[in-house]
């Protein structure tokens, strides 16, 4: 959908941490589906699960030797994001900086995204 740049980009330890999570999971793995859906205080969540295939549609991030199938009805929402990983004394979590983010519930849990209107999209590289 969006050739020339890739919709979501992964840091070193996101990408590590998809690859050791893989490495772990019970049945053959192509990749990380990721999402956005409607819930939480704030609005929307992000998701993640395995992806045995690509669904008809979605983007393809190969990224620092991961792939990542997005939901194609998540593109304008992710649209720049980066996915990290973080660790803290409390949590190792995900972490998606999206420019597209406009506030966050408290518990961190969920979002309010704004989607990419077709004048913000990037030009193509």
């Amino acid at each position: 959908m969006f050739a020339g740049f890739k919709v979501l980009s992964l840091t070193d330890r996101a990408a590590e941490r998809i690859k050791a999570i893989m490495a772990d999971a019970d049945r053959p793995i192509a990749g990380l589906r990721v999402g956005v859906r409607n819930g939480g205080c704030a609005g929307m969540s992000y998701t993640m699960e395995y992806a045995e295939a690509a669904n008809p549609g979605e983007d393809v991030v190969e990224d620092r030797g991961v792939r990542v199938f997005v939901d194609p009805k998540a593109v304008l929402f992710l649209l720049g994001t980066e996915m990290d990983f973080t660790t803290t004394k409390l949590a190792s979590q995900f972490v998606f900086n999206n420019p597209n983010q406009t506030s966050a519930c408290g518990c961190g849990e969920s979002v309010a995204i704004t989607p990419v209107s077709e004048d913000r999209i990037p030009a193509r590289v």
